[in-house]
């Protein structure tokens, strides 16, 4: 597996992720035997850069992610992210950047995690009643004390990423990226760019609408969260699944899968930009790594740019609460 540098400070990663929140929440049934064996395979195969927060569960992602990497930490870049409050019932509680939680919440993602450093520390989502400064300060004293290595941010706006920077090195900007989602485009990729920030493209198969194994809404089961997605709602889930079939027709034409040629693409960006697909089965995360041999021609780009410009998709990524949350 490739490596890809993220951010100025020295943090290497596989240039494929593992995203891990569906093994635990969201996208319906859940089997841990199977979860766990998939995190097995994808640290055999090289992808060592494994993504959780301790919203997802809640709580018992990072548990499973412990449990999971066990004793081989040291072969593991472990990300994991506060801010998303939650209580023990699931309920939500709102999102805190203050001080004395960051260090709450990096002492109890320690602790359910089983490690005694975390490689790469997310603010989950910005907290509009305390500033980023006093986030980020209390980010850094955890990167002193030594329970933190590296810090990231997640849907941050670009003013906040400079300010942030400001304070101590941000490594790592998250936010969704994928081919139909292609807004950071527009501010965030020429920010961090500019500060020498990594990205890091969380949902780079659409939420599964990308690999064309999603013909019905049926498809879902009943307890996955995408069923009320604004994409995947009545008109919007037509006009997807259009635009979802040009990706097929090209994907065949190059002899590789619709997944494949989305992550890609992806990767085509830029050396700074690593995808973290989620899966929770491990002939999905097979396929997923084989992406690694796609080439993207200069031919491919401008016919992806001509299928899925820029707000392309039908839809917004999420209903209109969770939007507000995002590039604060």
């Amino acid at each position: 597996m490739h490596i890809r540098k993220l951010g100025s400070e020295g943090l290497e990663v596989s240039a494929l992720g593992l995203g891990c929140m569906g093994m635990s929440e969201f996208y319906g049934s859940r089997d841990e035997a199977e979860a766990v064996a998939t995190i097995h395979r994808a640290l055999d195969l090289g992808v060592t850069f494994l993504d959780t927060a301790d919203m997802y569960g809640p709580f018992t992602n990072e548990v499973l992610v412990g449990k999971a990497i066990g004793d081989r930490h040291d072969q593991v870049v472990l990300a994991t992210k506060f801010a998303n409050v939650r209580g023990e019932n699931g309920e939500y509680l709102g999102i805190r950047g203050d001080a004395e939680y960051v260090r709450q919440a990096c002492d109890a993602s320690l602790k359910r995690l089983g490690v005694d450093h975390i490689d790469l520390y997310y603010q989950h989502r910005v907290d509009p009643e305390t500033p980023i400064e006093e986030t980020v300060g209390a980010m850094a004293e955890l990167v002193k004390a030594g329970k933190v290595r590296y810090l990231g941010l997640s849907e941050a706006a670009p003013e906040t990423i400079r300010r942030a920077h400001a304070v101590h090195p941000i490594s790592a900007l998250q936010t969704e990226y994928s081919l139909w989602s292609r807004e950071p485009e527009e501010e965030i990729l020429p920010t961090v760019r500019e500060l020498g920030i990594g990205y890091v493209a969380y949902s780079p198969l659409g939420r599964g609408f990308l690999t064309g194994q999603i013909r019905r809404i049926e498809d879902l089961a009943e307890d996955d969260y995408r069923r009320d997605a604004p994409r995947f709602q009545g008109e919007n889930f037509q006009k997807n699944l259009d635009l979802v079939a040009e990706i097929e027709t090209m994907a065949r034409e190059k002899g590789c899968t619709p997944s494949q040629l989305a992550l890609a693409w992806l990767l085509a960006q830029g050396e700074d930009i690593v995808p973290i697909p989620g899966t929770k089965k491990r002939a999905r995360l097979e396929e997923n790594v084989e992406a690694i041999e796609v080439r993207i021609t200069a031919e491919d780009r401008a016919r992806i740019d001509r299928i899925l410009p820029p707000g392309a998709a039908a839809g917004t990524r999420y209903a209109a609460p969770q939007m507000q949350a995002l590039n604060r």
